[in-house]
């Protein structure tokens, strides 16, 4: 059995959402970032990173979400989540979500995680300054040369869409006007509307309410 370890508004969603695409059997164990649950001894032995996601497999422990997406889309063929038969298409999935862990999560992560990267309390607000116009940079290149429609790679959906969907969750707290990504907007509408992605939605937030 699978087990997702995922934290309530992170990148998690996407190996959620991925998860119930597939139609695998998991559970999910919810860490709140407030109480510092991703920091305790018990999560460290799972994922030393301190982070989420973390999936639980028969094999071991995947960390990080390009990795999980791909080895979801892998185990659960049947499903089509990914062109895995055709290495060049394979990996052109693989360089777009590389894109959003890399450098869209990061620039995102500069809002809220500073911290990270200076100590000087002028610094870290400088680069919460830079977000809306580092984010959108990113999306900006996104809607204008990434994004093929109706979904990311085109007419299939593919492991791109729940992480662009997530991601792009985050757009107005970036301070981005998602007006100006209609492409961006269109598939953010159509995902909200699927059944697993609206499942994966429900599931965590019952659970912040409990």
């Amino acid at each position: 059995m699978l087990k997702l370890f995922y934290a309530g508004d992170t990148c998690a969603l996407a190996s959620h959402i991925a998860l119930e695409d597939a139609g695998a059997e998991y559970d999910v164990v919810r860490l709140d970032f407030r109480t510092k649950d991703q920091h305790k001894p018990e999560y460290l032995a799972i994922n030393p990173k301190g982070r989420v996601p973390a999936l639980v497999t028969d094999y071991g422990v995947l960390t990080e979400t390009p990795a999980i997406l791909a080895f979801v889309a892998q185990s659960f063929p049947s499903a089509g989540l990914a062109p895995t038969a055709d290495p060049f298409a394979f990996a052109r999935v693989q360089a777009f979500n590389s894109y959003l862990c890399s450098t869209v999560h990061v620039a995102h992560a500069h809002r809220t995680r500073g911290y990270r990267w200076a100590d000087d309390p002028a610094a870290i607000e400088e680069m919460r300054r830079k977000v809306p116009a580092a984010v959108g940079e990113c999306f900006d290149l996104i809607e204008r040369d990434m994004i093929e429609g109706p979904w990311v790679m085109g007419d299939v959906y593919t492991v791109c869409d729940p992480y662009l969907f997530t991601l792009a969750q985050w757009l107005e707290a970036d301070g981005v006007d998602p007006a100006r990504l209609p492409k961006i907007e269109d598939h953010r509408r159509r995902m909200s509307e699927r059944p697993t992605v609206r499942k994966a939605l429900a599931e965590e937030m019952g659970a912040a309410q409990l």
